[in-house]
């Protein structure tokens, strides 16, 4: 799942999830939520670019 994929990328670079969505603007709990529901581009694109990974890569992961 997407949410898992950021999960690990933001363990790999020792930042929380919580600090992500702090940082970018996003409400607490937001990105958890993309469990079930699915972000817009352009916050998935600003969540990339904070993880430095491409947003191909988030959806590549998430489709395994």
């Amino acid at each position: 799942m997407l949410y898992e994929v950021i999960k690990k990328k933001a363990s790999d670079k020792k930042v929380s999830i919580y600090k992500i969505e702090k940082e970018l603007g996003l409400s607490n709990g937001s990105i958890r939520k993309w469990n079930t529901s699915v972000p817009s581009a352009i916050t998935l694109s600003k969540v990339a670019s904070y993880l430095d990974v491409s947003v191909e890569e988030l959806l590549e992961k998430n489709e395994n």
